[in-house]
């Protein structure tokens, strides 16, 4: 029987404890909120055969923009979702975003990431590059990322879709 997506209470709080205790000592127009959401399997079939094929995959984190290196906007992000084998994903990740325009509307980046979750890597945590692509708008930036497929860490092509909304 599939597992209910939940955060873990303490997870949860510690989150929000980070996020709070840390945004007092910063500006808030650095900090966003991450809503995620969407997943799509490249092997559907190899996906529905692994009880890997859920693509509804809530969950939330925390953006934080440290400023600009090597011409790029580094980030931290950090967060918690239910994942395609329906279990709690957990993450954190330090990256660069290139802008690709003059208005920085369109980004291209990778982020180093730390992941946990029971569904990847045969329940081993683990440490992976993740290309990223922020399209950013006033109030929102949509981000893609892929994850490829790579030996144990990751069974199957998946490219993801999560929100960004920046606090002001």
């Amino acid at each position: 029987m599939p597992r209910t997506p939940t955060l873990s209470p303490r997870l949860t709080r510690l989150l929000l404890a980070a996020a709070l205790l840390s945004a007092s000592a910063v500006e808030a127009s650095n900090w966003g909120v991450n809503v995620y959401g969407l997943s799509y399997h490249w092997d559907r079939d190899l996906a529905r055969q692994n009880d890997w094929d859920n693509e509804f995959n809530p969950g939330l984190g925390v953006r934080y923009q440290l400023g600009s290196w090597l011409k790029a906007d580094a980030i931290i992000d950090a967060g918690a979702y239910y994942d395609s084998g329906r279990n709690t994903a957990v993450y954190a990740a330090a990256g660069l975003l290139w802008p690709l325009d003059r208005d920085k509307r369109f980004n291209l980046g990778v982020a180093l990431t730390a992941f946990h979750s029971d569904t990847y890597n045969q329940g081993d945590p683990f440490i992976a590059p993740i290309p990223l692509f922020s399209l950013r708008f006033d109030r929102v930036a949509v981000n893609l990322t892929h994850f490829p497929k790579v030996g144990n860490l990751n069974e199957i092509h998946t490219t993801a879709m999560f929100l960004t909304f920046p606090l002001r």
